[in-house]
């Protein structure tokens, strides 16, 4: 049964990512949490378990659609190239703070977080949106520092990045298509960078279930990692098929009840 629930989780994450274009993250954490709790973890670490096994699903399945994007020429990797040595270290130091939040602080933030991205995704808000003309990109000092500041939110609510990364690009002129593409790659460093801190900082970490490898929970990212592939296939089919905009604002809504649980406290 666990594991059931887990390859529905995946299916949900894959199929939103596919139909809607959001991080599976703002799917899976939330899940694994209420997941963790039925299975009465450590409060003071199934928050964490939950971000780091997200983080470690990404991991996996973002290697084909990056292929995907890089096959289509739309990957900018010259901006990959400057943004990534921020988007590890931000990455790195999230992972060290999330290990010494508690975790119902933890909580909160992903709550908040999942609260902004509602009140998003129903505005349909972008940064600059109105502007004639969009700013350049910054120089490498800028892009690192960018890249430092949506590594650390990555890692301290289990999300590929994406949802910060691609307004991020668009706003300073990046066409929407090459932003998408630049974030899938951006989105593997800060997998990669945040499994690889998750696991070791959860190597000092008590109480931990014994089928977990650092934070990482090996029975719910097999299960996620199999599926979502497989439904992110079937959510870009229906992209073509089905309102998205109003799939979104659906989405929204949920997120709302999300957050509202996790900033509450309801068990």
């Amino acid at each position: 049964m666990e594991y059931l629930l887990y390859l529905g989780v995946g299916a949900l994450a894959g199929l939103l990512g596919g139909l809607l274009g959001i991080g599976g993250g703002l799917v899976i954490v939330p899940v694994l949490v209420y997941s963790f709790q039925s299975h009465a973890f450590d409060p003071e670490v199934l928050t964490q378990m939950a971000i780091a096994t997200s983080l470690a699903t990404i991991t996996f399945t973002s290697v084909s659609s990056v292929k995907a994007h890089h096959e289509r020429g739309a990957v900018r990797w010259d901006l990959v190239r400057l943004l990534a040595p921020g988007i590890v270290l931000g990455t790195l130091i999230g992972a060290e703070v999330a290990h010494r939040l508690p975790g119902r602080s933890l909580q909160l933030l992903i709550g908040l977080f999942a609260m902004l991205m509602a009140l998003q995704m129903f505005s349909n808000w972008r940064p600059g949106g109105t502007q004639a003309e969009p700013p350049p990109l910054p120089g490498k000092r800028g892009l690192f520092a960018g890249g430092s500041i949506i590594g650390l939110a990555s890692a301290l609510f289990g999300i590929g990045g994406g949802s910060l990364t691609v307004p991020w690009l668009n706003y300073h002129g990046t066409r929407m298509q090459e932003a998408v593409a630049t974030s899938s790659a951006c989105g593997m460093a800060i997998a990669v960078a945040g499994t690889l801190g998750f696991v070791a900082t959860g190597l000092r970490a008590h109480n931990l279930p014994e089928q977990a490898i650092g934070y990482v929970y090996l029975p719910a990212f097999i299960g996620i990692s199999i599926s979502s592939v497989l439904f992110a296939r079937v959510g870009v089919r229906l992209a073509h098929r089905l309102p998205a905009a109003t799939l979104k604002k659906v989405f929204a809504v949920l997120l709302v009840v999300v957050g509202i649980q996790l900033i509450s406290g309801v068990q």
